[in-house]
């Protein structure tokens, strides 16, 4: 029996673009909420650079069991419809932050324009309590229920 996928991943949320994106690998991703449980179990369809994914993800949290499986455009366009309403857009861009960690920053579009968050998935528990984030890297947000991309699909932008 294969072991669970967990990913370890802290979030932050960003002031100002850190220099240097220009010329880097960025994505455009759209992303489309088919469920979403009373406890945070999500069930979601994401295109990203010309592939789909339909993905089943533990509540928000460092610490999240998650399992991606790819599927056909034709898929993706029929599970797309069911979402609508609980939907983001958002350009990813990754960011090398050294120590083999790499910061995935979102630039969001449409109704959440401005919002800028970064996610940093790590090795272990313990890679994780010895991150310490970049100046350009804000306010820490892993867990709070309103930056996870669910919500931000659901509510819209946080009023800090």
């Amino acid at each position: 029996m294969d072991p669970v996928a967990v990913e370890i991943e802290r979030k932050f949320l960003v002031d100002a673009l850190p220099d240097g994106l220009e010329g880097g690998r960025a994505d455009r991703i759209e992303q489309g909420y088919l469920a979403i449980g009373a406890d945070g179990v999500e069930v979601r369809v994401r295109r990203r650079a010309g592939k789909s994914t339909l993905t089943v993800k533990s509540a928000p949290g460092e610490v999240r069991v998650e399992e991606e499986i790819p599927i056909d455009d034709r898929r993706f366009e029929s599970l797309w419809q069911l979402s609508a309403g609980r939907r983001i857009s958002k350009t990813r861009h990754l960011v090398g932050l050294g120590a083999g960690l790499t910061a995935e920053l979102d630039v969001y579009h449409e109704e959440l324009d401005g919002l800028l968050t970064v996610e940093v998935e790590f090795p272990s528990l313990d890679a994780s309590g010895r991150f310490v984030p970049p100046p350009w890297i804000g306010r820490e947000v892993t867990g709070d229920p309103r930056y996870a991309n669910q919500s931000l699909a659901l509510h819209g932008a946080p009023q800090t």
